[in-house]
């Protein structure tokens, strides 16, 4: 069997420097015009950004995963947290 890798749309956001909810917001706005299954990075340094992105992605459904890497929080949010394999492998 051939596997095709699967890639997926990233999206970036800098929301470095912005104050609650801000960083969110721009989250937010951006997601919107994202389709299912692609990604975006945040880069934010508001501290308050953990804990609304945790709290937003888990009601709307989304995968979050983020690090702090020196004064800046990164996170990858994927919409809708579609599966992680590729659409040939889903199906068997």
């Amino acid at each position: 069997m051939v596997v095709i890798p699967f890639e997926v749309s990233r999206h970036e956001v800098d929301a470095q420097g912005l104050s609650c909810p801000m960083p969110l917001l721009k989250l937010k706005q951006q997601i919107h015009r994202m389709a299912d299954g692609e990604e975006v990075v945040v880069l934010a340094t508001d501290g308050g950004s953990v804990r609304d992105f945790e709290a937003y992605c888990k009601q709307a459904g989304h995968t979050l995963s983020y690090e702090y890497r020196g004064d800046c929080h990164v996170f990858v949010v994927r919409k809708h947290g579609l599966a992680e394999t590729a659409p040939d492998e889903q199906v068997r």
